[in-house]
Protein backbone atom coordinates (compact mmCIF):
# COMPACT_ATOMS: atom_id res chain seq x y z
CA UNK A 1 0.00 0.00 0.00
CA UNK A 2 2.87 2.36 0.83
CA UNK A 3 4.30 1.82 -2.64
CA UNK A 4 1.13 3.22 -4.23
CA UNK A 5 1.23 6.23 -1.92
CA UNK A 6 4.70 7.04 -3.25
CA UNK A 7 3.47 7.26 -6.86
CA UNK A 8 3.58 10.94 -7.92
CA UNK A 9 0.16 12.43 -8.57
CA UNK A 10 1.30 13.60 -11.98
CA UNK A 11 1.76 10.02 -13.12
CA UNK A 12 -1.74 9.08 -11.99
CA UNK A 13 -3.15 12.06 -13.86
CA UNK A 14 -1.26 11.15 -17.04
CA UNK A 15 -2.45 7.54 -16.84
CA UNK A 16 -6.08 8.65 -16.60
CA UNK A 17 -5.75 11.12 -19.46
CA UNK A 18 -3.96 8.61 -21.71
CA UNK A 19 -6.55 5.93 -20.88
CA UNK A 20 -9.50 8.25 -21.60
CA UNK A 21 -8.27 9.74 -24.85
CA UNK A 22 -6.62 6.49 -25.88
CA UNK A 23 -9.94 4.69 -25.59
CA UNK A 24 -11.87 7.31 -27.58
CA UNK A 25 -9.10 7.58 -30.17
CA UNK A 26 -8.98 3.83 -30.64
CA UNK A 27 -12.71 3.74 -31.41
CA UNK A 28 -13.11 6.95 -33.41
CA UNK A 29 -9.61 7.56 -34.71
CA UNK A 30 -7.50 10.36 -33.24
CA UNK A 31 -8.20 12.98 -35.97
CA UNK A 32 -11.93 12.26 -35.86
CA UNK A 33 -11.93 12.37 -32.06
CA UNK A 34 -10.30 15.80 -31.99
CA UNK A 35 -12.54 17.19 -34.74
CA UNK A 36 -15.68 15.86 -33.06
CA UNK A 37 -14.62 17.29 -29.71
CA UNK A 38 -14.01 20.78 -31.11
CA UNK A 39 -17.09 20.83 -33.35
CA UNK A 40 -19.37 19.55 -30.58
CA UNK A 41 -18.12 22.23 -28.17
CA UNK A 42 -18.54 24.89 -30.86
CA UNK A 43 -22.08 23.79 -31.66
CA UNK A 44 -22.99 23.65 -27.99
CA UNK A 45 -21.67 27.18 -27.52
CA UNK A 46 -23.68 28.61 -30.40
CA UNK A 47 -26.91 26.64 -30.17
CA UNK A 48 -27.19 25.71 -26.50
CA UNK A 49 -25.16 28.04 -24.29
CA UNK A 50 -26.40 31.25 -25.88
CA UNK A 51 -29.97 29.92 -25.70
CA UNK A 52 -29.52 29.14 -22.01
CA UNK A 53 -27.86 32.51 -21.45
CA UNK A 54 -30.83 34.25 -23.04
CA UNK A 55 -33.11 32.36 -20.68
CA UNK A 56 -30.88 33.27 -17.74
CA UNK A 57 -31.12 36.96 -18.62
CA UNK A 58 -34.91 36.86 -18.87
CA UNK A 59 -35.46 34.74 -15.76
CA UNK A 60 -32.89 36.85 -13.90
CA UNK A 61 -34.78 40.00 -14.77
CA UNK A 62 -38.06 38.45 -13.64
CA UNK A 63 -36.45 37.20 -10.43
CA UNK A 64 -35.14 40.66 -9.57
CA UNK A 65 -38.57 42.20 -10.06
CA UNK A 66 -40.11 39.54 -7.81
CA UNK A 67 -37.50 40.23 -5.13
CA UNK A 68 -37.60 44.03 -5.26
CA UNK A 69 -41.38 44.36 -5.32
CA UNK A 70 -42.18 42.04 -2.42
CA UNK A 71 -43.36 38.94 -4.24
CA UNK A 72 -40.57 36.80 -2.76
CA UNK A 73 -41.49 38.00 0.72
CA UNK A 74 -45.13 37.14 0.03
CA UNK A 75 -44.23 33.68 -1.25
CA UNK A 76 -42.08 32.82 1.72
CA UNK A 77 -44.86 33.90 4.09
CA UNK A 78 -47.34 31.68 2.25
CA UNK A 79 -44.94 28.72 2.30
CA UNK A 80 -43.89 29.18 5.92
CA UNK A 81 -46.63 26.92 7.42
CA UNK A 82 -45.49 23.84 5.46
CA UNK A 83 -41.81 24.03 6.39
CA UNK A 84 -42.01 22.33 9.79
CA UNK A 85 -44.30 19.39 8.90
CA UNK A 86 -42.60 18.61 5.58
CA UNK A 87 -38.95 19.50 6.05
CA UNK A 88 -38.59 19.82 9.84
CA UNK A 89 -37.37 23.38 9.28
CA UNK A 90 -38.47 26.74 10.70
CA UNK A 91 -40.76 28.82 8.57
CA UNK A 92 -38.05 31.21 7.38
CA UNK A 93 -36.47 28.31 5.45
CA UNK A 94 -39.07 29.00 2.78
CA UNK A 95 -37.01 32.05 1.83
CA UNK A 96 -34.10 29.76 0.98
CA UNK A 97 -36.33 27.69 -1.28
CA UNK A 98 -37.63 30.73 -3.14
CA UNK A 99 -34.21 32.35 -3.54
CA UNK A 100 -32.45 29.23 -4.85
CA UNK A 101 -35.40 28.45 -7.13
CA UNK A 102 -35.11 31.89 -8.69
CA UNK A 103 -31.31 31.81 -8.98
CA UNK A 104 -28.97 28.90 -8.14
CA UNK A 105 -28.12 26.75 -5.12
CA UNK A 106 -25.00 28.80 -4.13
CA UNK A 107 -27.50 31.53 -3.16
CA UNK A 108 -27.95 29.52 0.02
CA UNK A 109 -24.47 30.61 1.19
CA UNK A 110 -25.43 34.25 1.66
CA UNK A 111 -28.56 33.31 3.60
CA UNK A 112 -26.99 30.70 5.89
CA UNK A 113 -24.13 33.03 6.82
CA UNK A 114 -26.54 35.83 7.75
CA UNK A 115 -27.03 35.76 11.53
CA UNK A 116 -30.47 37.33 11.32
CA UNK A 117 -31.55 34.36 9.22
CA UNK A 118 -29.54 31.61 10.94
CA UNK A 119 -30.77 32.45 14.45
CA UNK A 120 -34.04 30.62 13.76
CA UNK A 121 -32.28 27.27 13.20
CA UNK A 122 -30.77 24.57 15.33
CA UNK A 123 -27.36 23.47 14.12
CA UNK A 124 -28.62 20.26 12.51
CA UNK A 125 -31.26 22.23 10.60
CA UNK A 126 -28.73 24.85 9.60
CA UNK A 127 -26.47 22.18 8.07
CA UNK A 128 -29.34 20.58 6.15
CA UNK A 129 -30.09 23.91 4.44
CA UNK A 130 -27.37 22.93 1.94
CA UNK A 131 -29.41 19.92 0.78
CA UNK A 132 -32.65 21.86 1.03
CA UNK A 133 -31.37 24.72 -1.14
CA UNK A 134 -29.70 22.42 -3.66
CA UNK A 135 -32.99 20.69 -4.45
CA UNK A 136 -34.52 23.95 -5.67
CA UNK A 137 -31.42 25.35 -7.39
CA UNK A 138 -32.02 26.81 -10.87
CA UNK A 139 -35.60 25.55 -10.63
CA UNK A 140 -37.09 28.43 -12.60
CA UNK A 141 -34.55 27.98 -15.40
CA UNK A 142 -35.15 24.22 -15.61
CA UNK A 143 -38.93 24.56 -15.73
CA UNK A 144 -38.86 27.41 -18.25
CA UNK A 145 -36.45 25.42 -20.43
CA UNK A 146 -38.78 22.41 -20.43
CA UNK A 147 -41.74 24.64 -21.25
CA UNK A 148 -39.73 26.04 -24.15
CA UNK A 149 -39.36 22.51 -25.55
CA UNK A 150 -43.16 22.22 -25.82
CA UNK A 151 -43.89 20.30 -22.60
CA UNK A 152 -46.43 22.12 -20.44
CA UNK A 153 -47.63 19.59 -17.85
CA UNK A 154 -44.58 17.38 -17.43
CA UNK A 155 -42.27 19.97 -15.80
CA UNK A 156 -44.75 20.54 -12.98
CA UNK A 157 -45.15 16.81 -12.37
CA UNK A 158 -41.37 16.69 -12.20
CA UNK A 159 -41.41 19.60 -9.74
CA UNK A 160 -43.65 17.54 -7.47
CA UNK A 161 -41.04 14.79 -7.59
CA UNK A 162 -38.39 17.37 -6.71
CA UNK A 163 -40.29 18.43 -3.59
CA UNK A 164 -40.56 14.79 -2.49
CA UNK A 165 -36.87 14.24 -3.15
CA UNK A 166 -36.03 17.41 -1.23
CA UNK A 167 -37.97 16.19 1.80
CA UNK A 168 -36.03 12.92 1.75
CA UNK A 169 -32.62 14.55 1.20
CA UNK A 170 -33.16 17.21 3.88
CA UNK A 171 -34.42 14.82 6.54
CA UNK A 172 -31.67 12.30 5.74
CA UNK A 173 -29.05 14.99 6.21
CA UNK A 174 -30.62 15.96 9.52
CA UNK A 175 -30.52 12.32 10.62
CA UNK A 176 -26.88 11.87 9.61
CA UNK A 177 -25.88 15.13 11.28
CA UNK A 178 -27.58 14.32 14.59
CA UNK A 179 -26.10 10.83 14.54
CA UNK A 180 -22.57 12.19 14.17
CA UNK A 181 -23.06 15.27 16.37
CA UNK A 182 -25.93 14.58 18.83
CA UNK A 183 -25.41 17.93 20.49
CA UNK A 184 -26.38 19.72 17.24
CA UNK A 185 -30.01 18.78 17.90
CA UNK A 186 -30.23 21.21 20.82
CA UNK A 187 -27.57 23.79 19.94
CA UNK A 188 -28.55 26.97 18.12
CA UNK A 189 -26.87 27.73 14.81
CA UNK A 190 -25.73 31.09 16.18
CA UNK A 191 -25.23 32.42 19.68
CA UNK A 192 -28.42 32.74 21.66
CA UNK A 193 -30.16 36.10 21.42
CA UNK A 194 -33.69 37.37 22.00
CA UNK A 195 -36.13 35.71 19.62
CA UNK A 196 -39.25 37.48 18.35
CA UNK A 197 -42.70 36.17 19.14
CA UNK A 198 -43.68 33.36 16.68
CA UNK A 199 -46.58 35.43 15.36
CA UNK A 200 -44.57 38.61 14.89
CA UNK A 201 -43.04 39.85 11.68
CA UNK A 202 -39.74 38.08 11.02
CA UNK A 203 -36.69 40.28 10.54
CA UNK A 204 -35.35 38.65 7.39
CA UNK A 205 -32.02 39.48 5.79
CA UNK A 206 -31.96 41.81 2.85
CA UNK A 207 -32.60 39.88 -0.37
CA UNK A 208 -32.82 42.71 -2.85
CA UNK A 209 -32.29 46.38 -3.49
CA UNK A 210 -35.80 47.20 -2.39
CA UNK A 211 -38.18 49.70 -3.93
CA UNK A 212 -37.68 52.59 -1.56
CA UNK A 213 -36.41 55.90 -2.76
CA UNK A 214 -37.52 58.84 -4.82
CA UNK A 215 -37.29 57.15 -8.21
CA UNK A 216 -40.45 56.76 -10.22
CA UNK A 217 -42.10 53.35 -10.58
CA UNK A 218 -40.85 53.12 -14.17
CA UNK A 219 -37.24 53.71 -13.10
CA UNK A 220 -37.54 51.18 -10.29
CA UNK A 221 -38.89 48.52 -12.66
CA UNK A 222 -36.25 49.35 -15.25
CA UNK A 223 -33.45 49.12 -12.68
CA UNK A 224 -34.75 45.79 -11.43
CA UNK A 225 -34.96 44.39 -14.96
CA UNK A 226 -31.48 45.55 -15.92
CA UNK A 227 -29.86 44.46 -12.65
CA UNK A 228 -31.55 41.08 -12.86
CA UNK A 229 -30.56 40.70 -16.49
CA UNK A 230 -26.96 41.48 -15.57
CA UNK A 231 -27.09 38.76 -12.92
CA UNK A 232 -28.48 36.44 -15.58
CA UNK A 233 -25.51 37.16 -17.82
CA UNK A 234 -23.16 36.22 -14.98
CA UNK A 235 -25.01 32.94 -14.49
CA UNK A 236 -24.98 32.32 -18.23
CA UNK A 237 -21.23 32.84 -18.37
CA UNK A 238 -20.76 30.63 -15.31
CA UNK A 239 -22.45 27.64 -16.98
CA UNK A 240 -20.28 27.81 -20.13
CA UNK A 241 -17.44 25.59 -18.78
CA UNK A 242 -19.87 22.98 -17.51
CA UNK A 243 -21.87 22.83 -20.72
CA UNK A 244 -18.86 22.76 -23.05
CA UNK A 245 -16.61 20.45 -21.04
CA UNK A 246 -19.00 18.06 -19.33
CA UNK A 247 -21.61 17.87 -22.11
CA UNK A 248 -18.97 17.36 -24.80
CA UNK A 249 -17.43 14.38 -23.06
CA UNK A 250 -20.79 12.93 -22.01
CA UNK A 251 -22.08 13.17 -25.57
CA UNK A 252 -18.93 11.56 -26.91
CA UNK A 253 -19.58 8.71 -24.50
CA UNK A 254 -23.29 8.56 -25.41
CA UNK A 255 -23.81 8.81 -29.15
CA UNK A 256 -22.32 6.65 -31.91
CA UNK A 257 -20.85 7.22 -35.32
CA UNK A 258 -22.38 7.81 -38.73
CA UNK A 259 -24.49 4.82 -39.74
CA UNK A 260 -24.51 3.64 -43.36
CA UNK A 261 -26.27 0.65 -44.89
CA UNK A 262 -24.00 -1.73 -46.77
CA UNK A 263 -24.81 -3.63 -49.93
CA UNK A 264 -25.90 -6.66 -47.93
CA UNK A 265 -28.19 -4.54 -45.76
CA UNK A 266 -25.82 -4.49 -42.81
CA UNK A 267 -25.14 -1.38 -40.74
CA UNK A 268 -21.71 0.16 -41.18
CA UNK A 269 -20.59 2.67 -38.55
CA UNK A 270 -18.06 5.25 -39.67
CA UNK A 271 -16.56 8.29 -37.99
CA UNK A 272 -16.24 11.54 -39.91
CA UNK A 273 -15.30 14.05 -37.19
CA UNK A 274 -18.81 15.52 -37.24
CA UNK A 275 -20.26 16.92 -34.00
CA UNK A 276 -22.12 14.63 -31.60
CA UNK A 277 -20.41 11.43 -32.66
CA UNK A 278 -19.01 9.14 -29.99
CA UNK A 279 -18.21 5.74 -28.59
CA UNK A 280 -21.64 4.79 -27.10
CA UNK A 281 -19.97 3.69 -23.86
CA UNK A 282 -22.73 4.99 -21.56
CA UNK A 283 -25.57 3.29 -23.50
CA UNK A 284 -23.54 0.08 -23.47
CA UNK A 285 -23.12 0.28 -19.71
CA UNK A 286 -26.73 1.31 -19.26
CA UNK A 287 -27.88 -1.57 -21.41
CA UNK A 288 -26.36 -3.99 -18.91
CA UNK A 289 -28.83 -2.79 -16.29
CA UNK A 290 -31.48 -1.33 -18.59
CA UNK A 291 -34.27 -3.16 -16.77
CA UNK A 292 -33.41 -1.27 -13.58
CA UNK A 293 -33.56 2.14 -15.29
CA UNK A 294 -36.73 1.20 -17.15
CA UNK A 295 -38.51 0.13 -13.97
CA UNK A 296 -37.26 3.01 -11.82
CA UNK A 297 -37.49 5.88 -14.29
CA UNK A 298 -39.30 4.49 -17.34
CA UNK A 299 -36.28 5.08 -19.62
CA UNK A 300 -36.78 3.18 -22.86
CA UNK A 301 -33.43 4.23 -24.30
CA UNK A 302 -30.13 3.69 -22.46
CA UNK A 303 -28.78 6.99 -23.85
CA UNK A 304 -31.10 8.85 -21.47
CA UNK A 305 -28.98 8.00 -18.43
CA UNK A 306 -26.56 10.68 -19.68
CA UNK A 307 -28.87 13.41 -18.31
CA UNK A 308 -28.85 12.44 -14.62
CA UNK A 309 -25.14 11.63 -14.79
CA UNK A 310 -24.44 15.12 -16.16
CA UNK A 311 -26.82 16.75 -13.67
CA UNK A 312 -24.59 15.48 -10.86
CA UNK A 313 -22.02 18.05 -11.92
CA UNK A 314 -24.03 20.79 -13.65
CA UNK A 315 -27.74 20.95 -14.40
CA UNK A 316 -27.10 23.59 -17.07
CA UNK A 317 -24.87 21.13 -18.89
CA UNK A 318 -27.53 18.44 -18.53
CA UNK A 319 -30.11 20.71 -20.17
CA UNK A 320 -27.72 21.02 -23.10
CA UNK A 321 -28.25 17.32 -23.84
CA UNK A 322 -32.00 17.58 -24.39
CA UNK A 323 -31.99 19.13 -27.90
CA UNK A 324 -29.76 16.26 -29.08
CA UNK A 325 -32.07 13.71 -27.47
CA UNK A 326 -35.02 15.32 -29.24
CA UNK A 327 -33.17 15.21 -32.57
CA UNK A 328 -32.47 11.51 -31.99
CA UNK A 329 -36.17 10.96 -31.22
CA UNK A 330 -35.48 9.14 -27.94
CA UNK A 331 -37.20 11.54 -25.55
CA UNK A 332 -40.82 11.57 -24.39
CA UNK A 333 -43.00 13.16 -21.74
CA UNK A 334 -41.94 10.70 -19.07
CA UNK A 335 -38.26 11.51 -19.67
CA UNK A 336 -39.01 15.23 -19.28
CA UNK A 337 -40.74 14.51 -15.97
CA UNK A 338 -37.81 12.51 -14.63
CA UNK A 339 -35.24 14.96 -16.01
CA UNK A 340 -36.99 17.87 -14.29
CA UNK A 341 -37.22 16.04 -10.97
CA UNK A 342 -33.65 14.74 -10.90
CA UNK A 343 -32.11 17.79 -12.57
CA UNK A 344 -33.54 20.14 -9.94
CA UNK A 345 -32.99 17.84 -6.97
CA UNK A 346 -29.34 17.19 -7.83
CA UNK A 347 -28.67 20.58 -9.46
CA UNK A 348 -24.95 19.99 -9.84
CA UNK A 349 -24.44 19.26 -6.16
CA UNK A 350 -21.05 17.62 -6.71
CA UNK A 351 -19.65 20.97 -7.78
CA UNK A 352 -21.37 23.19 -5.17
CA UNK A 353 -22.26 21.37 -1.93
CA UNK A 354 -18.66 20.84 -0.81
CA UNK A 355 -17.82 24.52 -1.23
CA UNK A 356 -21.03 25.55 0.53
CA UNK A 357 -20.47 23.32 3.57
CA UNK A 358 -16.82 24.34 3.71
CA UNK A 359 -17.80 28.00 3.82
CA UNK A 360 -20.11 27.22 6.76
CA UNK A 361 -17.41 25.31 8.64
CA UNK A 362 -18.92 21.82 8.26
CA UNK A 363 -16.39 20.23 5.93
CA UNK A 364 -16.54 16.87 7.74
CA UNK A 365 -20.20 16.49 6.75
CA UNK A 366 -19.60 16.76 3.00
CA UNK A 367 -19.82 12.95 2.38
CA UNK A 368 -23.13 12.81 4.27
CA UNK A 369 -24.47 15.72 2.24
CA UNK A 370 -23.47 14.00 -1.02
CA UNK A 371 -25.13 10.74 0.03
CA UNK A 372 -28.33 12.47 1.18
CA UNK A 373 -28.72 14.47 -2.01
CA UNK A 374 -27.92 11.45 -4.19
CA UNK A 375 -30.62 9.35 -2.50
CA UNK A 376 -33.06 12.25 -2.64
CA UNK A 377 -32.47 12.67 -6.39
CA UNK A 378 -33.05 8.97 -7.09
CA UNK A 379 -36.27 9.07 -5.07
CA UNK A 380 -37.35 12.25 -6.88
CA UNK A 381 -36.96 10.54 -10.26
CA UNK A 382 -38.82 7.40 -9.16
CA UNK A 383 -41.69 9.32 -7.57
CA UNK A 384 -42.00 11.62 -10.59
CA UNK A 385 -42.04 8.66 -12.99
CA UNK A 386 -44.75 6.72 -11.18
CA UNK A 387 -46.79 9.86 -10.54
CA UNK A 388 -46.71 10.59 -14.26
CA UNK A 389 -47.70 7.00 -15.05
CA UNK A 390 -50.68 7.33 -12.72
CA UNK A 391 -51.72 10.61 -14.34
CA UNK A 392 -51.45 9.06 -17.80
CA UNK A 393 -53.42 5.98 -16.66
CA UNK A 394 -56.39 8.06 -15.52
CA UNK A 395 -56.28 10.11 -18.71
CA UNK A 396 -55.28 13.52 -17.37
CA UNK A 397 -52.39 13.78 -19.85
Amino acid sequence: MKRFNKIPRGITCLVIIVALFGYMGSVMGVPNMINTMMRTAHDLLLNTVFYLMGMCVLTGALSKVLVNFGVVDLLQRLLRPVMKPLFNMPGVASLAAVMTFLSDNPAIIALTKDKKFARYFKKYQHVSLVNFGTAFGMGLLVIVFMLGQGYYVEPFVGFFGTICGCIIATRLMQYFTCKKFPNFREEDAVAAEPMPHPDSEIDLPDVGDGVNGKDSLFVKVLNALLDGGRDGVNIGIAIIPGVLIISTFVMMMTFGGHVEIGKAGEEIITYTGAPYQGTQLLPWLGGKISLVFEWLFGFHSPELIAFPITALGAVGAALGLIPSFMTEGIIDGNAIVVFTAMGMCWSGYLSTDAATLDSLGYRSLVPKAFLSTFIGGICAGVIAHWTYMAIVAIGLV
